[in-house]
C-alpha cells in the first residue's frame, strides 16, 4: 500500500480539511483509500472514517515504536495510505509527523496558509524541507497543498514560486462551509457534524491526483509479530455516543483473541454476558444522565465485585468512579467501583504522552513494566486517601500527578489511552 502524509506548517492550518479532500480526490481518481493519523487523536480519525467509508488507522511511534507502528500500517487496506499529520511537521518529542513520516519512509505534502501569501509559500516550504536536511533528517518534502487559496493569478503565483523538487499538488478553496466546529476535546466527530459532500468534492477538484499517487510510495515492510493464541472468552465492549475513543488496532486484536460483544449503555442497554469489560474513552460527561438512569452502571458494579475484570480507560474510568459532576454542576452517580469523584473543568488537565510504570501485577502489566499510552481529558479525580494505585508515572498527569491506574476488585481505571501495539491488551486477555 503505497502511501503519503499531509502534514502542515502548524496547528490549525487546515491539515484535517486538506486531507479530506485529498481522500475524496484519490478516491474520486478509483482508488481506494486507507485513511491513517499520526499522532494519538481519536476525532480527526472520525472526519476520515465518514469520508473514506473504514476505519482511519493510528500511526504514532510513542504508542506503538517503529516496527508496531510498521505493523499497524500493513493491516491497513486500500490502494493508497493518506495519513494526517499532528501539529506543525516537526512538533512533538514523542511522536511528531515527521517521525511517523521517517518510521514509514513516506513522503510529506505539506498544507501552507495561503491566504496571505504567494511566494512566501514557496518560502516556507522551501525552508521545511532545509531543515530536515540541514538537521540530518530524511524527510521528504515532496511539495505543497495550498490552504485557502483562490485561482487564477493566486494560484498560479505560488505554483510558479515554488522551485524543481517541490510540487504543486493543488488548494483549498476559502470557504465557510470548510470549517468544522470544535468543543472541549477538539473537533465535534464526524458521525455529529460531517463538512458538507458537495462542498468537499468541490475542493478536491483542485487537488492534482495524478501527481500525489505518483508522488505516494510504498513503506518497508515490518517485522513480524508472535501473535498470542485466541481464547474462547467474551468481552463487553461499549460503542455509543458516550464511548466513542477507541483505536481500530485495539478492536482489532481484542476480536482477534476473543469474542468482541458490543452494547450501548448511553442508549439504555445493559452489559452483555461476558468474562471481561473493556470501557474505553468518550464523551460520558455528555451522557451522564442516561447512563445514570440506565442499568449499565449497576451490572458493572455487580461485574466487578464478582471479579469479573473490567477496565476502564479516561471516561471508562470516569464511569466506574463514584460520582460525575458535569461542566453545569450537575452530579450523577456512576458506577460506585473505583473511589473517586470526578469534575469536569473549562480547560483541560492532561495533554502528553504518558509512560506509566507497573507498581504491582494489574490488567494491562506486570510489575515494573512500562506501558506508553496517551491523556487527553478536562476532568479531574478526587480520590481517597487510601485508593490503591497500580501505576507511578514517569511521564505524564496521571489521576494525581505522580500516579495513575485506580484499582479495585479486578478493575482498573486509568486516564491513559494504551493501544494494542504496548502488549496491554494481550495481557487484558490473558487474565480472563
Amino acid at each position: 500500500m503505497k502511501g503519503v502524509v499531509v502534514g502542515g506548517t502548524r496547528s490549525g492550518v487546515g491539515k484535517t480539511v486538506a486531507t479530506l479532500a485529498v481522500i475524496s480526490a484519490v478516491e474520486a481518481a478509483g482508488y481506494s483509500v486507507q485513511p491513517a493519523k499520526a499522532g494519538p487523536d481519536f476525532i480527526d480519525p472520525s472526519h476520515h472514517a465518514v469520508v473514506a467509508g473504514r476505519p482511519s488507522r493510528t500511526l504514532d511511534v510513542w504508542l506503538e515504536g517503529e516496527e508496531g507502528l510498521r505493523r499497524n500500517y500493513y493491516r491497513g487496506d486500500g490502494d493508497v495510505c493518506v495519513v494526517e499529520g499532528v501539529m506543525g511537521l516537526y512538533d512533538g518529542d514523542g511522536s511528531s509527523t515527521a517521525m511517523v513520516a521517517e518510521a514509514l519512509d513516506l513522503p510529506v505534502v505539506l498544507v501552507v496558509d495561503a491566504s496571505a501569501g504567494m511566494e512566501s509559500v514557496a518560502a516556507t516550504a522551501v525552508g521545511f524541507r532545509k531543515y530536515a536536511a540541514d538537521a540530518g533528517r530524511d524527510i521528504d518534502v515532496a511539495g505543497v497543498i495550498a490552504q485557502r487559496a483562490h485561482g487564477g493569478r493566486h494560484e498560479t503565483g505560488i505554483a510558479d514560486a515554488l522551485p524543481d523538487g517541490l510540487t504543486y499538488f493543488g488548494r483549498i478553496p476559502p470557504s465557510a462551509d470548510l470549517e468544522i466546529p470544535d468543543r472541549h476535546l477538539g473537533l465535534h466527530m464526524g458521525e455529529e457534524d460531517p463538512l458538507d459532500r458537495e462542498t468537499l468534492d468541490d475542493a478536491a477538484d483542485h487537488i492534482d491526483t495524478e501527481q500525489l499517487v505518483a508522488a505516494a510510495s510504498e513503506p518497508p515492510r515490518p517485522e513480524s509479530s508472535n501473535q498470542r493464541s485466541a481464547r474462547n472468552m467474551r468481552v463487553a465492549v461499549p460503542r455509543d455516543d458516550a464511548f466513542r475513543f477507541v483505536y481500530p488496532g485495539v478492536l482489532e486484536r481484542l476480536r482477534s483473541r476473543a469474542e468482541v460483544v458490543t452494547f450501548a449503555p448511553a442508549d439504555g442497554d445493559d452489559v452483555p454476558d461476558a468474562d471481561g469489560v473493556y470501557l474505553p474513552g468518550g464523551y460520558p460527561e455528555l451522557h451522564a444522565a442516561d447512563l445514570a438512569d440506565g442499568p449499565a452502571l449497576s451490572s458493572l458494579r455487580r461485574y466487578a465485585v464478582d471479579g469479573v475484570p473490567v477496565l476502564g480507560e479516561c471516561g471508562g474510568m470516569m464511569v466506574l468512579s463514584e460520582s460525575l459532576t458535569t461542566a453545569e454542576e450537575e452530579t450523577y452517580e456512576m458506577a460506585g467501583v473505583l473511589p473517586a469523584e470526578v469534575r469536569m473543568h473549562d480547560r483541560y488537565q492532561a495533554l502528553d504522552h504518558v509512560e506509566l510504570r507497573a507498581r504491582e501485577p494489574t490488567l494491562t502489566a506486570g510489575t515494573d513494566d512500562a506501558v506508553r499510552g496517551h491523556e487527553f481529558h478536562y476532568s479531574s479525580a478526587d480520590v481517597d486517601s487510601d485508593a490503591r494505585f497500580a501505576f507511578d508515572v514517569e511521564r505524564g498527569s496521571g489521576i494525581d500527578g505522580d500516579r495513575d491506574g485506580l484499582t479495585e476488585y479486578r478493575t482498573l481505571g486509568t486516564y491513559a489511552h494504551v493501544h494494542a501495539e504496548s502488549g496491554a491488551f494481550d495481557r487484558f486477555v490473558d487474565q480472563l
